[in-house]
């Protein structure tokens, strides 16, 4: 089996899933961005993609180990779930990017 079909879910001021998705779509594979506000959004969104046929999900450093355990219960453990992770050289950059502005 190849992958052909999977989901990209990112974390982004005033992002509304049911607005802000794009489809990449390279005629051998399918790939679904979705961009939401809070990451509470996830899980209906997760579970909306394995339905439509994802084979696996990747969720965006902002979600965090928590929210990429609640998306592999809540689609059941059927497709993998991912998260991407930054590693500790990429700390100030973050920090500048994300840190409150009175930090």
């Amino acid at each position: 089996m190849s992958l052909t079909r999977w989901g990209f879910v990112y974390l982004a001021d005033g992002a509304d899933p049911a607005r802000d998705t794009s489809i990449v779509d390279t005629g051998s594979c399918r790939t679904v961005l979705i961009g939401m506000a809070a990451p509470d959004q996830v899980v209906d969104v997760a579970r909306r993609l394995v339905d439509d046929g994802a084979q696996l999900i990747e969720l965006c450093g902002g979600f965090g180990p928590q929210w990429t355990a609640r998306v592999l219960d809540a689609v059941g453990h059927r497709v993998p779930v991912g998260a991407v992770t930054y590693g500790t050289e990429s700390v100030p950059g973050l920090h500048a990017l994300f840190a409150p502005p009175d930090a």
